[in-house]
């Protein structure tokens, strides 16, 4: 889970639009009505296929220099970001159920204080994994 920026190319469609390719990512296209909505999906787009890379353990590809990329006169370059981890807790945020052991002592203190071990567990699972 990270944060990452590869290329895009953006080509103006005849109808107005735009179509988003990235050519660093296998099967990674996309479009928008307008520019606007075109950045909008093409961030979408490029966490998607990211987090299926992280999910399914494959190796992520190195995004290519721009100088390298080749546009053609209706086309034009633009760096792209996305977070994953971003991605992960707003479309993966399922409840997956936990079982866990603690001393009794401990339980019956947080039981009495009306503790939420859920949430506790949630908090400080986020507090762990989060970079510091």
């Amino acid at each position: 889970m990270s944060k990452y920026v590869y290329p895009a190319i953006f080509t103006s469609e005849p109808d107005g639009g735009y179509s988003v390719y990235f050519p660093d990512l296998e099967g990674c296209y996309t479009c928008g009505d307008t520019l606007a909505d075109a950045l909008f999906m093409a961030e979408d787009a490029l966490a998607l296929i990211l987090y299926g890379y992280e999910k399914d353990q494959l190796p992520i590809p190195q995004p290519s220099k721009m100088s390298d990329i080749i546009v053609t006169a209706d086309s034009f370059l633009s760096m792209v970001a996305c977070d994953t981890l971003e991605y992960r807790k707003r479309f993966n945020n399922k409840a997956v159920k936990k079982t866990l052991t603690i001393p009794e002592w401990l339980n019956e203190a947080a039981v009495a204080m009306n503790i939420n071990f859920s949430q506790v567990l949630q908090d400080a699972l986020l507090q762990r994994i989060s970079p510091q």
